[in-house]
């Protein structure tokens, strides 16, 4: 390699026809068809993010239109006068203007005086206006009598990265071309092509993460390969992009997912320890992994693998990870990720926001473990809503505070379980037939199971018990195991041998896992020996019933009910902060 004479990549192997430009293989295609017809405009508008080919489009395009032996496809020559003076930088017919610094009224007079000189040689004049969104609206407004009707031998060819600042009456008067971003493949294919010419050895896993850092742009990837290439000595591998470019290696995505898939929670968060310790920063973390669980839900399903702007070698990898999970889990996880980024900026300890994050993907697919053991100082039978209590309650060593009301039902007697209160629950519409205000019963009759013994004494413990050996005899359904054990049921009766169990869960996919589940209230029926019992689904809204428990009634409830916690307490001279 000679680099005595050094020109960077973006400039070296800029397009000079349209058929080495990369990328926009149908809107050229449209171009040169233009020009072989001889149906050619007075304006066009190119519009496009930066670095897909715009202005290079429309060097060759000005250049093509003045040429004096076009190729039969609708390329320049590059060999007549015309051609040669626009790629030696003086021709007279092809005017160049950057409208960034040249946005005001006097330029655009200035402009309008040239459009009244004729060409000398050729057939047009050509005048390219890059970035004419930086256009103030006096220049537009002076701007625009020449653009609606300029002399027969005049073409404006327009650039702009943000056409929606534009004003409607210049873009009525355009033939508006919009370009894409360039795909990762393309790029790819394009860097390997560089890549060879330039006699350096390039891993395609390399040139993909230098494709992907560019994000749609080929001049950035061209501007990044050089600056990878200038490191690597030669041989640009997968290791030097990601270590130069300072990229999160998707593996530690990988490992995350199978921690994910496996409830590994110590792995877990050895894995984003030792993200931190590369010197990554924590949003940007999280944001990855938004991306990331994101491809590998599209890549679950056959028909969105199109979607993922990643090359086959990725696909693969992504699909063959993304069956291990359930669409549930994808929902689930993504939502829970999208809540650690809205609240990342608020978040005072942001190494804690992102443990936490973890712990609940890792626990998505197996539920928390049941609290067991009073030898080792854990509570046992804790219904679902007073395990939320106990373990999220806060205890600190300070005096005691004035107390803030909870939404926790208060107890009732079997008496006034048919006149209790439910919270305050949004019922989600399962049918057209459903009214969005009534409970949806879900009722299930298998003819060919044994009916149960009809059964008039049970209480409230029972049913949880029975809800509880539920969970215990199905371990494989995880989802809807967690499911159970975080939602809050309360038994209704409706009359006689005629009862109703009602669930109240967080969200749509919660209520969904029970509503479906046929041999949950087969399994309920059996145990409890009711042959006539529906399930109820419920949205909790969180608002506060009117008969909302305090903190310190919570608390003085659960001191009765397991007195063990009354000696750590005191052992330890806590409060309820």
């Amino acid at each position: 390699m000679d680099n005595s004479h050094f020109i960077v990549s973006a400039r070296k192997y800029r397009p000079s026809t349209f058929s080495a430009v990369v990328g926009q293989k149908n809107l050229t295609a449209t171009l040169q068809n233009a020009i072989v017809t001889n149906r050619l405009a007075h304006a066009y508008l190119f519009c496009g993010s930066r670095g897909v080919g715009k202005t290079s489009c429309a060097r060759i395009f000005a250049k093509t239109i003045n040429c004096e032996h076009p190729t039969p496809e609708g390329d320049p020559c590059n060999q007549c006068s015309s051609c040669q003076s626009f790629n030696e930088g003086r021709s007279l017919n092809i005017i160049e203007m950057d409208a960034a610094s040249n946005n005001g009224v006097d330029e655009m007079r200035k402009l309008t005086e040239q459009v009244l000189v004729p060409p000398t040689t050729g057939k047009y004049r050509i005048f390219i206006i890059d970035e004419v969104h930086m256009l103030s609206s006096q220049a537009f407004n002076a701007f625009l009598k020449t653009l609606e009707e300029p002399p027969s031998y005049v073409i404006f060819i327009l650039a702009t990265t943000e056409k929606h600042k534009i004003i409607p009456t210049i873009l009525s008067r355009c033939q508006i071309y919009d370009f894409n971003r360039i795909t990762t493949r393309d790029i790819v294919d394009h860097l390997a092509s560089v890549a060879k010419s330039e006699g350096y050895e390039a891993e395609r896993e390399a040139l993909a993460v230098i494709a992907s850092k560019s994000d749609g742009a080929l001049r950035d990837a061209l501007s990044i390969f050089d600056q990878v290439a200038a490191s690597s000595r030669g041989k640009i591998t997968y290791k030097s992009a990601i270590d130069n470019l300072n990229v999160l290696d998707e593996e530690y995505y990988n490992k995350l997912a199978e921690t994910f898939h496996k409830s590994d929670i110590g792995n877990a968060l050895l894995i984003f320890n030792e993200i931190r310790d590369k010197g990554f920063d924590i949003h940007f973390f999280i944001n990855g992994l938004q991306s990331y669980l994101r491809n590998l839900m599209v890549a679950k399903d056959p028909r969105t693998l199109p979607l993922l702007d990643v090359t086959d070698e990725q696909k693969k990898k992504l699909a063959e990870l993304a069956s291990k999970f359930s669409n549930e889990f994808f929902y689930m996880a993504m939502s829970l990720v999208n809540d650690a980024d809205l609240k990342y900026r608020e978040a005072t300890n942001k190494a804690f926001l992102a443990e936490l994050l973890l712990i609940k993907l890792c626990q998505l697919l197996s539920p928390s473990p049941v609290f067991k053991g009073k030898e080792e100082g854990h509570l046992e039978n804790l219904s679902p809503i007073e395990a939320v209590v106990v373990t999220t309650a806060t205890v600190t060593k300070t005096e005691s505070k004035p107390v803030k009301e909870i939404a926790l039902p208060r107890p009732v007697t079997p008496s006034q379980q048919s006149k209790s209160p439910m919270p305050k629950v949004k019922s989600i519409r399962t049918s057209d037939k459903t009214p969005e205000t009534q409970p949806v019963s879900v009722t299930v009759q298998d003819t060919s199971s044994p009916k149960p013994a009809i059964n008039k004494e049970f209480s409230e413990d029972d049913v949880k018990g029975a809800i509880r050996e539920f969970v215990e005899s199905s371990p494989e359904k995880k989802m809807l195991v967690n499911t159970l054990g975080s939602a809050f049921s309360k038994l209704v009766k409706l009359g006689d041998n005629n009862f109703r169990i009602d669930f109240i869960v967080q969200n749509p996919i919660q209520k969904e896992l029970i509503e479906k589940e046929e041999t949950f209230l087969q399994f309920l029926k059996i145990k409890l020996g009711l042959p006539r019992l529906d399930i109820s689904v419920f949205m909790n809204e969180g608002d506060v019933p009117s008969n909302a428990w305090s903190e310190k009634e919570v608390y003085e409830h659960m001191l009765e009910k397991y007195p063990q916690m009354s000696a750590f307490i005191n052992d330890l001279q806590l409060s309820l902060g």
